[in-house]
C-alpha cells in the first residue's frame, strides 16, 4: 500500500485552517465549520454519516459501513477540536496555516488530533484502492475531547447502540519516537483540585502588621511543599507513590530532550526512580495555576487570600476518586497556622489499561511493525488522560481497545509550533488499513 502524501497534506491543511476550540463563543463558527468538513469528508468516502448535536453544544459525527456477512465491526476514533493556539507571536508561522519546515508539518492540531483524523481518511481511501475490507466500520469523530468530552460521554450512556464494536482503535496517542511502531497500553486518570487559603478579612500593611499577621501565600506554599519529598517525588498521605513500570523504559536522556529540561536541572526522584516509573506508574500532583497579587500590582501588604489549581494524575490500579479524596484530606491536614482552607476536586476521570496480548491489539501491533519495516513493537504508557477509553470499556466490556496514533515527542502537542512528521501519518495509515483487511480472518 502506498499512501499519497499530497492528498494527506491537502486534507490536513483544510482541517487545520479551522480554529476549532470548543466552548469559546467567538469561535463557534470555526468549530461548526470543522464539524461540517468532517461530515463532508466521511460522506465523500462512501460512509453513511450521522451528525448528532450533544449536550455540551458540540457535534459528534459518526460514519458507518456495514460488515460483510459476519465480519467484525471496528470503531475508529479521533477528534476535530483543538486546544487554543495561544499567543501567535510564539509561533514561527500562522498556527492555522499548515506549513512545511525541515520535513515536518506545522500548525495547531497537526498531531492532536487532526493528524489522526486525516490518517483515518487516508485509510478509507487506501481500502478503496486496495481490495477493501469485510469489517464493518464506525468512524467516530467528536468535538469536545480537549474540554473533557462530556457530549460524547453522555451519548455513550444514552445511545450505546451507536458505538457497539468488536475492536476500538483510538488514534489519539503515538509512537515513542519517529519511526518506532508503538502501542500505548495505559493512561493515567486524574482530577483538577483547587485550593484557596484565607487568613485575613483583607490585606493589611506589611510594615504595620507583617511578621505576626498570617500570610496566605506563605501558607499555600507550605501546603504545596508538603506534596513533594526532598527528591521532588509526589507524596500524598495514604497513597502509594512509589510504583514501578514494567514495560518499555523511558531513557533519561530521551526524557530530558522530550520534556525540554534545562541543562543542569535535575529530574525528579533519585537515581533509582526511572522516568517511566514516575510518569506512567505513579500518582503525580502538579501546581498548574496560582492566583494572588500580581507582581505588577504588588503593594506593601500581607496577602489575605491565595488560590492554587492542581492537576492530579492517577495510574491504573488506583481509583481516581479515592486518590482525589486522599489528596483533599492531605491538603486540609497540612494547612499550617489554623488558616482557612477550601478544597474542591472536579473533572475526576479514571485510569485505563489494555492488554497488548489480546487478539485485536496484538494484530494491530503486528501491522504496525510491518508498516514500519521494523523488527519489534514498543509498548509504552501515557501520563495523559483520555476519559473516553474508560467510558467505552465500561459500556462494551468485551470490546478490545487499542491506543496508537501519529503523535511522537517532537510534535510538542498543546504548545506553540505543534507539528507532525508526515511519514508517521503514512505509516500509521498503512498499519490501520492492513489491520482492517486482516481482522476477523483466521483468528
Amino acid at each position: 500500500m502506498k499512501p499519497q502524501r499530497e492528498r494527506i497534506f491537502t486534507d490536513l491543511a483544510e482541517i487545520v485552517s479551522f480554529n476549532s476550540v470548543h466552548s469559546v463563543p467567538e469561535l463557534v463558527d470555526e468549530h461548526q465549520a470543522a464539524a461540517d468538513w468532517v461530515v463532508d469528508k466521511l460522506s465523500d468516502a462512501g460512509l453513511d454519516v450521522e451528525a448528532i448535536d450533544t449536550i455540551d453544544g458540540t457535534r459528534t459525527i459518526i460514519g458507518r459501513k456495514a460488515p460483510v456477512g459476519h465480519a467484525p465491526v471496528v470503531l475508529l476514533y479521533s477528534h476535530y477540536d483543538v486546544v487554543p493556539a495561544g499567543d501567535p507571536a510564539l509561533w514561527t508561522d500562522d498556527p492555522f496555516t499548515l506549513t512545511e519546515r525541515d520535513g515536518r508539518w506545522y500548525g495547531r492540531g497537526t498531531a492532536d488530533c487532526k493528524g489522526n483524523l486525516v490518517m483515518h481518511l487516508e485509510v478509507l481511501r487506501l481500502l478503496e484502492e486496495y481490495d477493501g475490507t469485510d469489517c464493518g466500520l464506525i468512524v467516530l469523530v467528536e468535538g469536545s475531547e480537549e474540554m473533557g468530552g462530556e457530549g460524547l460521554d453522555h451519548l455513550i450512556k444514552t445511545r450505546p447502540e451507536l458505538f457497539e464494536a468488536d475492536a476500538i482503535l483510538i488514534a489519539d496517542s503515538g509512537n515513542a519516537a519517529v519511526g518506532v511502531p508503538t502501542l500505548t497500553t495505559m493512561l493515567r486518570g486524574g482530577a483538577r483540585v483547587s485550593v484557596t487559603v484565607d487568613t485575613l478579612e483583607a490585606g493589611v500593611h506589611s510594615g504595620q502588621f507583617g511578621g505576626a499577621a498570617p500570610d496566605a501565600v506563605a501558607a499555600l506554599v507550605r501546603i504545596m511543599d508538603s506534596l513533594r519529598d526532598e527528591h521532588g517525588r509526589t507524596t500524598i498521605d495514604g497513597v502509594d507513590c512509589l510504583g514501578t513500570w514494567d514495560g518499555e523504559p523511558y531513557e533519561r536522556a530521551a526524557f530530558r530532550t522530550d520534556a525540554g529540561v534545562l541543562e543542569g536541572v535535575q529530574l525528579m526522584g533519585t537515581i533509582d526512580d526511572e522516568p517511566a516509573d514516575m510518569v506512567w506508574s505513579r500518582p503525580a500532583v502538579n501546581f498548574i495555576g496560582f492566583t494572588s497579587t500580581p507582581v505588577a500590582e504588588a503593594i506593601n501588604a500581607v496577602p489575605a487570600t491565595a488560590t492554587a489549581l492542581l492537576n492530579l494524575r492517577v495510574p491504573p490500579g488506583m481509583n481516581s476518586e479515592e486518590v482525589a479524596s486522599l489528596l483533599v484530606a492531605h491538603i486540609e491536614s497540612h494547612a499550617p497556622w489554623g488558616v482557612k482552607v477550601t478544597v474542591d476536586a472536579d473533572d475526576i476521570n479514571p485510569p485505563f489499561a489494555t492488554d497488548a496480548s489480546k487478539p485485536a491489539v496484538k494484530l494491530l501491533g503486528e501491522c504496525l511493525v510491518e508498516a514500519y519495516g521494523a523488527t519489534s513493537l514498543a509498548t509504552v504508557g501515557s501520563g495523559g488522560s483520555i476519559p473516553l477509553t474508560s467510558a467505552l470499556q465500561e459500556a462494551y466490556p468485551d470490546a478490545e481497545i487499542a491506543l496508537f496514533g501519529v503523535e511522537e515527542p517532537q510534535c510538542t502537542i498543546h504548545s506553540p509550533d505543534e507539528s507532525v512528521d508526515p511519514s508517521e501519518i503514512e505509516h500509521i495509515a498503512v498499519a490501520e488499513a492492513l489491520f482492517l483487511q486482516r481482522y476477523g480472518k483466521d483468528q
